[in-house]
Formats: C-alpha cells, structure tokens, sequence
C-alpha cells in the first residue's frame, strides 16, 4: 500500500539449533495504514510475538524487509535505528516482569526520555504528569512502586511509557491476556480513546479472537510462521475462509452466528514441530477437510475478494459448502 505507514515483505526469522532450525516466522507480508489496527492471532508458538520483536528489532531478522515509511528499518545502522526507534514503541504482555522493580512508577515512565535526552527535569516531569493524566493513573500513583499495584494499573504505566516519546507506531504484544476479564475490556477502550486520540496506528498481538475482532481493523491469523488468512475483522467473522481460522472461531464462546449454529470444527492432533514442518500445506496434518493436494504442495496466499487473503486450496468451496 502506498499509504502505509508500516510494511512488512517476506520477513523471515530462523533459529538455529543443534538439532535443526526452527522457522519461526517463515515468509510473511502485510501492510497497515496510518490509524489502523490489525490484529494478528494464533495458538502460542505460532511465530505472532516473533513477528513484533522484528519490528520493534529487539530480535534480528533472517531475511525480508521493514518499512516503515520509506525507510527500510532492517538495514539500519544502530544509531540511524535509533533515532526512528522512538516512533515504534512496544507494549509488553506482563506488565509486572516489564517494570524495574526498583524504579517508581514516575521513574519508569521517565526513562525512555531521559534515554532519549529528551528535555531537563522539569520539562521531563511535566511529560510524565501529562501521560499519567493520559492515561488514567492518578498523581498519588508517582512514587508508588510496581509490587504495590494491581496488574490493570501496572498496564496502565506500561502503556504510559510506551508513549512518553509521541511514537506513531505500537505494537502491543498480547497487552491485556494476563489480566482479568473485567480489566480487560477497559484497557482495550483505553487503547481505543488513544488511538483516536493520538493517531496511533496498532499491531495488536493475542491469542484471543474475541479481544482481537473489539479493537482490530483487519485480522491476520498465523499458523506455524506463515499468515493463512487476512481480512477485514467482520468479514472474517462472517466469511472465514481458512480451516484453521474456522477452528479457532468455533472456540470463541460468545460468537453470535446469524444462519442457525455453526457446525463445530476441531482441530485434529497437536502442532507439528517448527523444526521439522509438514510438505505441502502447513496444516494439513490437523485439517479435517484435507487432500492429497494439500499435503503434497503448499497453497500460496491469495486474495480471493477485495481484501481478503487466504491461503488455502478449497478456500472458494467453503463460500458455498459451509454456508458462512
């Protein structure tokens, strides 16, 4: 797209280990567009939170390319990164690990303007007042530290941090899959009023399909390092096209169906191992709709109507056998 801000071509992430090498991500492509959510899911081990850690270049790529805006960050020296690194900012799953415990919540959410140089003390206090105010974190809160608070507010300062440099770009990397249900859902409105707010464009990583459809634009659902189907979020609620995306559907305990109750459609077997990976189609060893084409050759990902990708064989008789 040529109004993205992010774009993402054939990255690649291998590890090698003594016993083979474990194709974590494995040749994906997306793109989001300023302002956008896209949410990306799958079973843990799926290669989704590898996929943040590129962007954000906590872990180095194998192959492929990053941009963001017009620039490649992969190819970026570290002080040339370092100076767009303030524009992408990450939002850890626990909250609790991802604060020193030594620091107070105001000092956490000073650092990265004092890593950054950015201002004196006073200005830099002011900054800190502003996005605790931002983000709902009352001004007793400052000098608290973060054993002494629960898991929503802890969050609340991880996300406080994350935008004390003005970035453009966030990836939230499952921000709410350890906290309770009812903290859940005012996080996610919180991420929304900022996002509308801030002109914050998300990449929003969770295993969770529900939270994932409340606050994403389009859905990108992995399996196994590669991306299987891609599109808008109501139309992959409405029209899924892929197996994989279909069993993960029918988990989703409060999903409505329209035309009568969907059939349930389990996943057969466990997980391949990322070291030695199925021939043809990825998923063909726990696909119940599986033929000899599928474990023979590896379906590409195609878009089938405007927007939306799959990766599949027998995406188009799904349209019409399976009633979606």
């Amino acid at each position: 797209m040529k109004d993205s801000l992010l774009s993402v071509n054939n990255l690649k992430k291998h590890f090698y280990i003594s016993s083979g090498t474990v194709h974590a991500v494995d040749g994906i492509s997306f793109d989001i567009s300023t302002g956008e959510t896209l949410g990306l899911v799958g079973e843990s081990g799926c290669g989704k939170s590898t996929v943040g850690r590129l962007i954000t270049r906590l872990t180095d790529a194998t192959a492929g390319e990053i941009y963001f805006k017009d620039q490649d960050i992969l190819k970026l020296n570290k002080k040339n990164f370092s100076d767009l690194r303030e524009k992408i900012q990450l939002i850890f799953q626990d909250p609790f690990s991802s604060l020193d415990p030594r620091k107070s919540i105001g000092c956490s959410i000073e650092k990265p303007l004092i890593n950054f140089r950015k201002g004196i003390k006073k200005a830099r206090q002011e900054k800190v007042d502003e996005m605790m105010e931002l983000v709902g974190l009352h001004p007793r809160l400052f000098n608290k530290y973060p054993h002494e608070l629960d898991g929503g507010t802890r969050q609340r300062v991880g996300i406080a941090r994350a935008l004390a440099l003005n970035p453009q770009f966030i990836v939230c990397d499952e921000p709410v899959s350890a906290l309770d249900v009812s903290i859940q859902a005012q996080i996610i409105n919180l991420l929304q009023n900022l996002q509308k707010e801030l002109r914050l464009t998300y990449l929003f990583i969770s295993h969770d399909l529900s939270v994932v459809k409340y606050i994403s634009n389009r859905i990108a659902v992995m399996y196994l390092g590669k991306i299987v189907e891609m599109a808008p979020a109501e139309e992959l609620f409405e029209s899924t096209l892929h197996p994989y995306s279909q069993a993960l559907l029918s988990a989703v305990p409060t999903l409505q169906i329209k035309n009568g109750e969907r059939k349930k459609n389990l996943l057969v077997g466990g997980v391949p191992s990322p070291i030695n990976l199925p021939t043809g189609c990825r998923f063909h060893t726990r696909c119940v709709y599986a033929t000899e084409r599928c474990r023979k050759e590896e379906p590409l990902l195609v878009e089938h109507s405007k927007g939306h990708w799959v990766a599949c064989f027998l995406a188009k008789s799904f349209l019409s056998k399976i009633g979606f």
